[in-house]
């Protein structure tokens, strides 16, 4: 009986539980969980700052082995694999459209609540059961557990980010942010050959960071330089009123961040209109993007110091002290390995 923990309400520990395995239909698989990073929004679920059904069990950037799979399951027993944060239907118009992440049957992992008959919901545990529709990636042997956990959060979402910007190579990048995507979104444009890629954010520890992720200059907010592609992933107004006043001709504008309510912009449309300037929002990613997160983080993000992002792995039995821990924002992310 697998173990997991379980949110009950904000303020309060979570509850250890045992759990029936599921039975296994059609396309469904149960994944033993080798580890689950804590990603902001599982911290704010925790903080009471954001809406969440109860009792659930949470995380969703993890990595695991397949334990058993159903009939026509997208992976064997014994793979290891990482999978989407979401299962989408695959028949719904949104679906049709390639809006996959918008599906209006729409099941998310580590946001639902954990009922029969999919308990074991969230990363926070010893197993997790995937159902259909899930997107389900091999991870190579040679990526550290702790590379590998955020790829379907951060290292995914960057390469979505990076599609709808139609192109990196020669392009000046700006990079508002230097949280995990941030710091992603700066190594995956170098690697895809910006021309120059800066960074900006009003942490020096994280500009600092910043530095060994890719990035030819960083700064405090407030610069002017224009860039040909600018990524928000702060989700500060702030930060997204300087990404469109130093949007270039004929430049990208990929906001990422702005996942919760906020105060208006500002916004030109003089400037917008006369500079060709296209801005576009991006909320989780397709299926596709899961591919080439791991690809990268495989290939040439193996290159950058992702391993050391994770600042400490406690076990699942003391998962409190894990968040205790992310909480204090020390870290770019915390581990709970079970």
């Amino acid at each position: 009986m697998p173990e997991a923990a379980v949110f009950e309400e904000p303020g309060r520990p979570l509850a250890h539980r045992s759990f029936e395995a599921p039975v296994l239909g059609a396309g469904e698989l149960l994944v033993d969980v080798d580890l689950c990073t804590l990603c902001g929004s599982d911290l704010h679920t925790l903080r009471g700052a954001r809406a969440a059904p109860t009792p659930s069990i949470l995380g969703h950037e993890a990595v695991g082995h397949v334990h058993a799979a159903g009939p026509d399951a997208p992976a064997a027993v014994g793979e290891r694999v990482t999978w989407s944060i979401a299962a989408s239907c695959g028949e719904c118009e949104r679906c049709e459209r390639g809006l996959e992440q918008k599906c209006t049957r729409l099941w998310k992992y580590g946001h639902e609540a954990c009922a029969a008959p999919s308990e074991l919901s969230g990363g926070l545990a010893q197993a997790i059961h995937l159902r259909a529709g899930t997107t389900v990636v091999p991870v190579p042997g040679h990526v550290p557990d702790e590379v590998a956990a955020p790829a379907n959060c951060a290292t995914a979402t960057v390469a979505a980010a990076l599609r709808v910007a139609e192109g990196v190579e020669g392009r000046e990048v700006l990079v508002l942010g230097a949280g995990l995507l941030g710091l992603t979104a700066a190594a995956m444009a170098r690697a895809a050959g910006a021309r120059r890629v800066t960074v900006v954010d009003p942490d020096p520890a994280r500009r600092g960071l910043a530095a060994r992720f890719g990035a030819d200059e960083t700064a405090a907010p407030g610069g002017d330089s224009a860039a040909d592609l600018v990524l928000e992933l702060s989700g500060q107004p702030e930060a997204v009123e300087e990404g469109l006043a130093r949007a270039g001709l004929g430049a990208r504008v990929v906001l990422v961040g702005s996942v919760s309510p906020s105060r208006p912009v500002a916004l030109d449309p003089e400037r917008v209109v006369r500079g060709l300037v296209r801005v576009e929002g991006v909320h989780n990613y397709r299926p596709r993007d899961l591919g080439t997160a791991v690809e990268f983080l495989a290939g040439p993000g193996a290159s950058f110091p992702f391993v050391e992002l994770v600042g400490a792995v406690h076990p699942l039995a003391q998962v409190d002290r894990a968040v205790a821990e992310a909480l204090t924002g020390a870290a770019v992310r915390i581990g709970v390995r079970p």
